[in-house]
Parts: structure tokens; C-alpha cells; sequence
């Protein structure tokens, strides 16, 4: 059996902007798109150590556009979820779910306590 690979939620986070912004992810983008959703702020070396292990994983692939020349001639690097990137995304998100599952807030404080 193949060994899982967990996600942890700041991958979570980066291939869910990934997969919102489609055919237009590439790192500002992405950046924005977390910071907007979140309220996260994200520096560019903390999220393309993300994106780079997240393609070590299998879970994104990425290449780079054209050259234009509003950048200097440099391109961008876009990504694009694979296969196993949903996968994951899918069993952390059903993994959450069934541990929140009859947790409800009580009391004044908020306090998270199991459902009667």
C-alpha cells in the first residue's frame, strides 16, 4: 500500500488558491488570492517553499510562461493541481469533517463540546 502523505494547512490553503485561480496561478496571484480569503499574510519565500514541496509530493506541476517585457524578460512560473493534489485535498477535508462531526459551541465561551 502506498504511503499517505498528510497535508498540513498552510498546503491546504496553497492548493486551494491554486485550484480557485485556475489557468492564472502563479505566485502574486496565489499571494493575493490567500491574503484576500484568509487574512493571511504570506511571504513570497514561505509560499514557493510550499509550492516546491507540494510538487516534490506529486501534487502540483508547474512551468513557466513566456518572457515579457513588463517583467525585465523574466517569466512566469504558473502551477496547476494534479490528480493526487485532489486527492489529498479531498481526504484532509474528509478528515477534518469527521472529527468536527457532532461538535457543537456551548455556553458562553464558545467552549466545543461533543453533541448530545
Amino acid at each position: 500500500m502506498a504511503r499517505r502523505e498528510h497535508l498540513g494547512e498552510l498546503e491546504q490553503i496553497v492548493l486551494l488558491a491554486v485550484l480557485r485561480l485556475g489557468d492564472d496561478a502563479y505566485g502574486v496571484p496565489i499571494r493575493l488570492e490567500i491574503e484576500d480569503r484568509t487574512g493571511r499574510s504570506l511571504t513570497v519565500g514561505a509560499l514557493y517553499r510550499t509550492l516546491d514541496r507540494l510538487e516534490a509530493k506529486g501534487y502540483v506541476t508547474s512551468w513557466f510562461g513566456e518572457p515579457t517585457a513588463e517583467r525585465g524578460g523574466r517569466s512566469k512560473r504558473y502551477f496547476r493541481v494534479r490528480p493526487a493534489g485532489l486527492r489529498a485535498l479531498r481526504a484532509s477535508r474528509d478528515a477534518l469533517t469527521a472529527m468536527w462531526e457532532g461538535l457543537e459551541p456551548r455556553g458562553a465561551r464558545g467552549v466545543m463540546t461533543r453533541g448530545s
